[in-house]
């Protein structure tokens, strides 16, 4: 659910804080003609798309543990690893799995775990090195031991897919590293007045100045844009409050996030003719939907993959009024996005 903060009046200024889940907050101040102008607030969107179809986590046989304690620490590492979005399981590879090998290195003292990816050829694509822990709790597998060890690595192994998957998607062609992404603008709904008309063919025209290219139908696309209008009226007052969701799909119908509008305008503006209010959601929309495409890029990230598998959604907040405001219900925005 989506909470809502206080905004401030009169109609012509406003702005907001939304506490999100995976939603990316669009903030705006401006005057009519175009109410919805502004700078773009902070975006987030959660991301999570680790390269392995699914990654085998098989039990290591390895010297001093016992075959018991090697699959308590195979099923802590595919746990951890499944907290973090990365598909693993605890068993042997089959063909068309990644690997993930797991090799202690031993000293009188103490056992570090080394944690090997292997593609489904076999070929080794990196390693990483886990935290040191007692020698006598790997030797009698120690649950708790072995539980935190798996704990600690899961972020360093989460990294390392992420750079693999960097690397992988830079040598491809055809991958988003290397072409623009091909959206699909699929419709808006619940505008009044031709906002669903004018909101579809704004957007369409403001992606391709970002370098997106713009496809009517959902098949082949790289990402889905649908769009959801809710209208309320604003006790007290001779203006409605105009909400404006813009969800974000990949090609296999995974929510990447929603560009959020909102505004108070004065009753009637929207009722027949958006014109140029329409030219500014969309300006604004469309850049809040680039950065989420960029998010799956190196671009997006100062070079480095943004797609790093994690547990928690990032939060955007904009500053809050104190002037009291309805609390209309969080928008659902049409389930009708195709997924490919």
């Amino acid at each position: 659910m989506m909470g809502y903060g206080g905004f401030q009046k009169p109609a012509r200024f406003w702005r907001g804080a939304f506490p999100l889940v995976v939603l990316a907050g669009l903030s705006a101040c401006g005057s009519l003609p175009a109410p919805f102008a502004g700078q773009p607030g902070s975006l987030g969107a959660r991301l999570a798309e680790p390269p392995p179809t699914r990654l085998a986590v098989p039990a290591p046989d390895a010297a001093g543990l016992s075959p018991a304690g090697g699959a308590v620490f195979a099923q802590a590492v595919a746990d951890d690893l499944d907290e973090a979005e990365v598909p693993a399981v605890a068993q042997p590879a089959k063909p068309g799995d990644w690997r993930l090998a797991i090799h202690p290195e031993m000293s009188s003292d103490a056992v570090v775990p080394v944690f090997t990816v292997f593609d489904p050829t076999g070929a080794a694509q990196g390693s990483v090195r886990g935290n040191p822990l007692p020698a006598q709790a790997w030797q009698s597998a120690d649950a708790p031991a072995l539980k935190q060890a798996a704990r600690e690595a899961a972020p360093k192994i989460a990294d390392l897919l992420t750079r693999i998957d960097a690397k992988v998607k830079q040598s491809d062609p055809n991958s988003l590293y290397n072409r623009p992404a091909r959206v699909a603008v699929i419709g808006v709904q619940g505008a009044p007045g031709d906002g669903n008309e004018s909101l579809v063919r704004q957007m369409k025209a403001q992606l391709p100045k970002l370098d997106v290219t713009v496809q009517d139908d959902a098949k082949g696309a790289d990402f889905v844009v649908a769009g959801l209008v809710r209208t309320a009226p604003v006790p007290a007052t001779d203006l409605t409050r105009v909400e404006i969701v813009w969800q974000v799909v990949d090609a296999a119908g995974h929510d990447l996030g929603r560009v959020v509008q909102m505004n108070d305008v004065p009753n009637g503006t929207l009722d027949h003719f958006w014109g140029d209010v329409a030219v500014a959601v969309a300006q604004e929309a469309a850049a809040g939907v680039k950065e989420m495409i960029l998010k799956q890029t190196s671009a997006g990230a100062g070079g480095k993959a943004a797609s790093a598998p994690t547990a928690s959604a990032p939060t955007a907040s904009g500053p809050a009024s104190s002037a009291p405001a309805a609390q209309p219900p969080a928008p659902a925005v049409p389930p009708s996005a195709p997924k490919s």
